[in-house]
């Protein structure tokens, strides 16, 4: 039988087929064979062939441009036949219950109640074999696995990275929280040291009240020792008058401004502080980023959001505020609304003026500060109009407005992160980069074919794609960062795409206020991942969609409706 060849087995996981010379290795000697002979079942290498040649002139020996007369390989045939769990077995039986080859001791140990055993010396027989289908199929699952591979292999690249940049974002913030304690440390230091200089003061005048009243009673004490034996009248009178005068001073500072309480300072920490320190687990919360994780939605609740004297509400975008409240605009009533932590309004501010009276898509800026778009009501989209973004503060549970940034487009929805503003028009979407003024970078993506074809507007967490809905369209286009199209997503069952929202994992939700729906797409923007809530689950007409991360919650606004919706998700 034919021998394989030392060399080739050591050279990789690529089984190629190689044979040793079969007279050179009666010698001990390893040379690849070159031609193989039938009739003497003996292989041969380019020297030992001649000789051959010369003994058997009647056999034709096959070269290796005719290797499939060849025989198969004693290490391939090993590799097929030999069972893979017991590996002294060979393969002699086939299992059609499982599929599966089987040697003696797993048709004992595994497959001892299956009904179709059968020898594979039988099943040959009636069973038909295409190897070169075969060949394409392990072709074919190799280029799958590849990819399989290297997509898992970039994924592990980006979960380092993401790993490593939110480290960094923990260190930065750390510094932030010691750069606050030392501010605190400073102010409070400063005031142990005003109360120090306002304590001081008086003790320190009454010191220098006390040594000058010393010295010019030493001096009349002198004065007086000078002249007691001398007769003089007048300067004594005058000596006496003076002393009188200079201890009637001393015992009225004495009365009027000692005080014989000796004065010390305290420091009295302010506990809370601590206390609040050892309550925390952590500086923040360490999220799973799986953005096709699908989110299932367990009780729900409602809440109104009207102040006094609203009939209805159109609830046109939602954002969570760190502390757990929650911001929104009132599209209906021309309002920006605090809610609390229990959706309770606590607060809330105009957005209109004179001609802008439609406040739109908002986002936040930093911890404390929000934009909100505002727009003309019904302004035709890609017509030049006075639009703004009025920044709110949020001081104590009261909203503050702040400063004004005013643009010569309509203005739809806004998105911002790590220092770029990403703008919808209606028709077009806007990269600015935002600083005290709004500065544009570039037009990212325009379509002027229909009307609303660039409405909402989010950003992927690690901002490598943007989302952007065509409600009229009713379609979802997932960009790269340069504006080109990455996928279109489209469903018959999602009508007029009003909502749009990415959470802090990447899961993208859309809801469609005519189908009265909210659905899961996948981050890639390409396909629908699963229907989290519809008309059933107390869905009526579905404007904007918000996740909570504080509560794990979806929150839903609502079209012409006095009530958001509140999902706890499972």
């Amino acid at each position: 039988m034919a021998t394989f060849s030392q060399p080739t087995i050591k050279s990789g996981s690529d089984m190629v087929q190689d044979f040793l010379c079969s007279t050179c290795e009666e010698k001990k000697l390893e040379e690849s064979a070159d031609y193989y002979c039938e009739s003497c079942v003996k292989f041969f290498c380019s020297k030992c062939i001649d000789l051959h040649s010369q003994l058997f002139t009647q056999h034709s020996p096959h070269g290796r441009g005719d290797m499939k007369k060849w025989p198969v390989a004693k290490k391939v045939e090993d590799f097929l036949l030999k069972c893979d769990v017991h590996k002294e077995e060979n393969n002699d039986m086939f299992c059609k219950d499982h599929s599966q080859l089987c040697c003696n001791k797993c048709a004992i140990l595994n497959h001892r109640t299956c009904k179709t055993v059968i020898l594979l010396s039988d099943l040959v027989k009636n069973t038909p074999t295409d190897l070169k289908q075969v060949s394409v199929t392990i072709q074919t699952t190799l280029a799958q696995l590849k990819e399989l591979q290297e997509n898992q292999e970039d994924s592990i690249q980006s979960l380092l990275s993401s790993y490593f940049e939110q480290l960094h974002k923990i260190q930065e913030y750390r510094k932030k929280i010691i750069a606050d304690l030392n501010k605190l440390e400073q102010k409070t230091m400063q005031e142990l040291k005003d109360t120090l200089t306002k304590l001081q003061a008086p003790l320190e005048r009454d010191i220098d009240k006390c040594s000058t009243l010393q010295d010019e009673l030493k001096q009349l004490g002198e004065a007086i020792h000078d002249i007691g034996d001398k007769n003089k009248q007048e300067l004594s009178l005058i000596a006496s008058i003076k002393c009188k005068d200079k201890i009637q001073q001393f015992e009225k500072y004495q009365k009027e401004n000692f005080v014989e309480v000796k004065s010390s300072i305290s420091f009295q920490p302010n506990n809370e502080i601590v206390e609040y320190l050892s309550k925390l687990s952590g500086l923040g919360m360490t999220l799973m980023q799986n953005p096709d994780k699908v989110i299932r939605i367990d009780r729900k609740s409602e809440y109104d959001v009207r102040t006094v004297g609203e009939l209805k509400c159109t609830i046109r975008d939602i954002c969570v505020l760190s502390s757990g409240q929650v911001l929104v605009t009132d599209q209906d009533n021309n309002k920006v609304k605090l809610l609390s932590q229990t959706y309770q309004v606590v607060s809330h501010c105009s957005a209109s003026d004179s001609q802008l009276i439609w406040p739109m898509g908002i986002c936040q800026i930093t911890p404390s500060e929000y934009g909100i778009a505002v727009s003309t009501y019904g302004g035709t989209p890609g017509v030049a109009v006075d639009s703004k973004i009025l920044f709110i503060k949020v001081n104590n549970s009261q909203l503050v407005k702040d400063r004004i940034l005013k643009f010569q487009h309509h203005i739809v929805s806004i998105v911002y992160q790590k220092g770029d503003l990403f703008v919808t028009s209606g028709t077009a979407l806007f990269k600015y980069k935002l600083s005290d003024t709004c500065t544009l970078v570039s037009k990212l993506h325009e379509d002027k074919s229909n009307k609303s074809t660039v409405s909402r507007c989010a950003v992927s967490p690690t901002g490598d794609k943007l989302y952007i809905t065509s409600p009229y369209q009713h379609r979802l286009l997932t960009l790269a960062k340069d504006g080109s199209i990455l996928a279109t997503f489209m469903d018959p069952a999602l009508k007029f795409l009003s909502g749009l929202h990415v959470t802090p994992a990447g899961q993208v939700l859309v809801c469609g206020r005519d189908s009265k729906n909210i659905i899961q797409v996948d981050s890639k923007g390409s396909m629908k991942l699963a229907t989290l809530a519809t008309r059933s689950d107390g869905v009526e007409g579905p404007f904007s969609v918000c996740y909570n991360r504080i509560t794990d919650s979806i929150i839903v606004g609502q079209w012409e409706h006095e009530k958001i919706l509140v999902y706890k998700v499972k």
